[in-house]
């Protein structure tokens, strides 16, 4: 059996404001690059840092996080 693979450096190309990693558990996170949110961004709906279990709700959270811009 060939194991997952996934190409996060696809994905740190397309969001390249955010630091993407994957932990030891396999959840997937992303962590704004830099940028620090204020509490009317914050009440908006911005997030410091994201994290899904798969690829798929992971880079729809991160684009979600781009269109709150």
């Amino acid at each position: 059996m060939t194991p997952v693979t996934y190409d996060l450096d696809a994905v740190r190309a397309v969001f390249p404001a955010w630091s993407v990693f994957r932990s030891d558990a396999g959840a997937f996170y992303a962590t704004r690059r830099g940028e620090m949110l204020t509490d009317q961004q914050i009440d908006a709906g911005l997030q410091r840092t994201v994290c899904a279990d798969d690829l798929a709700d992971f880079v729809q959270l991160l684009q979600v996080q781009e269109g709150l811009r």
